[in-house]
This record gives structure tokens, sequence and C-alpha cells, in this order.
């Protein structure tokens, strides 16, 4: 098959295409290491959440109200991330990408740490949930950053034709970030008794995660800028407030990004968070409900490399939406195979809709933020995007998709129902899109 990149044979090359192996090599390292840090950070806050942050922090004579309100202060950092993303894509769109990543990384592995010496609501009373709220805003703010950073880290350091490949190697970051956590708690739940769990098990993983903060910040010391912002610095082109510049000449690729995000983030949390203590509520073994999203969160990292690099060949484009409706028309056959009870079953389950269907827009959908802007506003526009899709949907869906297994009786019909309708937005944003996959990124 031809691909993309062949069909322009004529195209100026990417400022990247003069970048040595080995500088690639560190650059592309540097960002799988950082992002599987930064959301095994931030994953675990997730999955504890679901089994044992309700009883910890938020006690409640109903079980679900404490739920509920763990789930909740989960979603609240989504809110907090577009600042995030506005913060620290104005200092890597104007100062650098390397030095912002630094401080993301740093900000994240201190706030984690803290929330594993955090005192619990039997200690200190309501300072207990007020403190770990802050803490998990910290969080949101350093992955506002990180993101946007990581990814731009791999892609401007890319060559053009193995751009989609590069780009799906940050989101890859985020599954074994999933998984580290979730090889972690699962060991622990096994090997410490459930009274020992609840009254300091949970803490190791948080407290832990400070030793990998080092490691990443090793790592990435020993990578220069990008291509894409050293061209900008040299050209002098860097813009004094990106956040204004994207607002009036990119809002458009602002509005699609956001709408492309709606169906990935949905549907990353229905597996990755939502589907633990739906799980477990369904009669289903905590390790098990782990053991499932972990095994499905390795299987998916070979799938996304796949697919970006199919992506190369017949776009970008073509990969998103195909996915995107066969996810759509997946999700009520997913809820079905979970109602059947069978740890098999619901584990076969998990692995076709989040390690193959996800997989197929998951692995684009970096690749697609970062051509869609130029170099001196890229992280700014690709972070704004980001976020505010996540944070209208991706944080919400797991309280979102709880509260209406609760007013309905627990039918999940009303839960496919949102995540078709996040399908369709999907659709119609990237539908009208122009396919960028193959052409220079900056020239």
């Amino acid at each position: 098959m031809t691909s993309i990149a062949q069909a322009y044979p004529n195209a100026m090359e990417d400022k990247a295409q003069l970048v040595s192996p080995g500088d690639r090599r560190r650059a592309l390292f540097g960002s799988a290491i950082g992002s599987m840090i930064e959301w095994y950070d931030y994953f675990l806050y997730g999955t504890m959440s679901a089994i044992v942050f309700g009883r910890l922090f938020f006690p409640s004579t109903d079980a679900l109200t404490s739920q509920l309100l763990a789930l909740a202060s989960f979603a609240l950092a989504f809110l907090i991330r577009p600042i995030g993303g506005i913060v620290f894509s104005h200092i890597g769109d104007r100062i650098g990408r390397k030095k912002t990543l630094v401080v993301t990384l740093s900000l994240m592995g201190v706030s984690t740490m803290l929330i594993g010496l955090m005192p619990t609501y039997a200690t200190v009373g309501v300072w207990a949930p007020i403190l770990l709220t802050a803490l998990r805003l910290v969080q949101g703010l350093a992955l506002g950053g990180e993101w946007g950073g990581g990814l731009l880290l791999a892609v401007e350091y890319s060559p053009r034709e193995k751009r989609g490949v590069y780009g799906a190697v940050p989101q890859t970051g985020a599954l074994l970030g999933l998984a580290l956590g979730n090889v972690v708690t699962s060991l622990l739940s096994s090997a410490i008794p459930e009274a020992d769990f609840l009254a300091w098990g949970w803490r190791i993983p948080f407290v832990l995660s400070i030793v990998l903060v080092f490691i990443g910040l090793w790592i990435r010391h020993q990578i220069d800028e990008t291509p894409s912002f050293r061209m900008v610095a040299s050209r002098r082109t860097t813009k004094r407030v990106p956040l204004f510049t994207t607002f009036r000449d990119h809002w458009r690729s602002v509005l699609v990004v956001i709408g492309a995000k709606v169906i990935e983030t949905s549907t990353f949390f229905l597996f990755a968070t939502f589907s633990i203590s739906y799980l477990v509520g369904l009669g289903y073994k905590r390790v098990d409900a782990l053991n499932m999203v972990l095994l499905a969160a390795v299987v998916a990292v070979p799938m996304m490399l796949f697919f970006g690099g199919l992506s190369d060949r017949i776009g970008r484009k073509v990969v998103f939406l195909t996915g995107t409706v066969v996810m759509m028309a997946y999700i009520p056959a997913f809820f079905w195979l979970l109602s059947l009870k069978s740890p098999m079953i619901a584990t076969i389950a998990i692995v076709v809709g989040f390690s193959v269907i996800w997989s197929t827009y998951g692995s684009v959908l970096g690749t697609f933020f970062a051509e869609s802007f130029p170099a001196d506003v890229r992280y700014t526009g690709v972070s704004l995007g980001y976020q505010v899709g996540a944070a209208l949907v991706g944080g919400p869906m797991p309280l979102i998709a709880t509260a209406l297994l609760a007013s309905y009786g627990g039918s999940y019909v009303p839960v496919i129902v949102f995540l078709v309708a996040c399908g369709l937005v999907s659709l119609v944003a990237v539908g009208l899109t122009r396919d960028r996959s193959g052409l220079p990124l900056d020239d």
C-alpha cells in the first residue's frame, strides 16, 4: 500500500529529519517514561477512589454516598487540568518544552507522595477530605501541563513518515502507568489482609512514586529542546501570550480537539476506572476486577503502536472515525457481557473494548492534535483542547455513570445512551476536519 507520506514527494522535510537517531530515541524514551510516571500517580488516585477512599476519607451511613463523594474528588482534578494546561503551555510555548516537563513531573511526584502520608477522617475529621482534595487538585494542575509537553517531545522529534507511531508512544505511557498502579494495588490487596490494607497498605503505592519521579527527572535531564521549538526560538517568533493567539487564530481547531477528545476520554474512564467499581458492585472480586483492567492495559500497548503505524499509512482520520463507530456499536454488548457475571467473559469484554477498540482512536489522538496547530502555539492548542475535553466528560464519567445507575434502578441503558452521545460528538468534530497525516509538521 502506498503511504500518505509517499503521496507528497515534493513536501518540505520537517526539522526533525535533521535530528540524530540517538537524540530521537532519548526523546521518545523520555516521553514514554515521564508519561508513565505521571499517569501512574494520577490513575492510582482513581483506583483508590473506587475501592478505599470512600470509607477512609468520605465516611457516611450510606455506602453509595461515600462512593459518589470519592469519585467526585477524583473528577474535581479534571476541572483544574485546563488551568494547568494554560499555565504550563504558556511556559512551554515561550520558554521551552523541556523546562516545563521538569516542573510538572516534580509537582505530580510531591503531591502523590503527600497523599500517601495523609491522615484519614478518623484521625483529623473533615480536614482529611479537604486536604486530600487539595492534593488531588495539584495532581490535576501538573497533569494539565504534562500531557501536552510529553506528547510534543515525541511528535516534534519524530520523522514525518513515523509520526503516528511516535505520537502513540506517550499514549502507551498512560496505559503503562495504569497497569503499574493496578499491579501494585493488586499485589498489595492479595498479600495484605483487608484490615491492614485499609489501615496502611493503600499508602505504599503513593509513597513509592517519589522514586519513579527521580528516575524520570534524571532521564529528561538528558534531552535537548525539540526541533520545532528550537526553530521557533531561532526565528524569534514565539508569541507574547500564546493563549490569545490560539483563541484568535485557531479557535476552530480547539473546538475540534475538544470534540475529538469526548469519545476517547469517556470510554477510557469507562474501562480504566468505572468498570472496577461496577464489577465489584456486580459481585466480582476486587482483585479480579483490577487484574482484568491490568491485562487490558498491557495488551493495549502493542495495539496502540500498531494503530499508530497504521495511521501513518492510511491516515489518522480514517483510523479515528472507524474506531469510534465500532465502539458505539460495542458499548451495549459490553454491559450485557459483564452482566453475565462470568470472570472469563468479563475479561474478554474489557480486553476487546479497551485493548482493541479504544486503542484505535486512543493511539492517533495525540498526533492528530499536534498536527492541528503551528509550532508557536502547539503546546497551548493541544493542551487547551485536550484538557477541556477531559474536564467536560472524562473526569465526571465515573461519577455520571454511577449516578445514572443509581437513578435508574441499576439499569445500564442510560449509561449506554450517554456514551453513544459522546461518540456522535466526536464523529462530527473529526469528520469535518482535514487529515494532515504525512504532511510536514512545521513547514
